[in-house]
């Protein structure tokens, strides 16, 4: 049972590093605008907007509430299902 129990919270504590290390990355430029011009101007505009929630962040030393952060946190969200899509209709034509 202890051992049943460490191993649980072994792969729980994996499994939530895994999430942060996925969280914090910036989005990236990776759609290419010559087959998907649309998608790859929508990630640019991501890109943008992550970077202004950056410098909102400095400017207001980190007292947003979470809530610049939480805003990123959705917009790499956001760019990975950008790639999904662009990944989705090259597969799918």
């Amino acid at each position: 049972m202890k051992m049943q129990n460490l191993l649980r919270g072994g792969l729980l504590s994996v499994a939530l590093l895994g999430a942060g290390v996925l969280v914090a990355q910036r989005p990236v430029e990776n759609i290419d605008p010559n087959r998907h011009p649309n998608l790859a101007e929508a990630q640019k505009h991501i890109m943008q907007a992550y970077d202004k929630c950056d410098a909102a962040q400095q400017a207001n030393k980190d007292q947003l509430g979470g809530h610049a952060e939480n805003a990123k946190k959705h917009l790499v969200e956001a760019d990975h299902e950008l790639k999904l899509a662009a990944e989705y209709a090259e597969h799918h034509k």
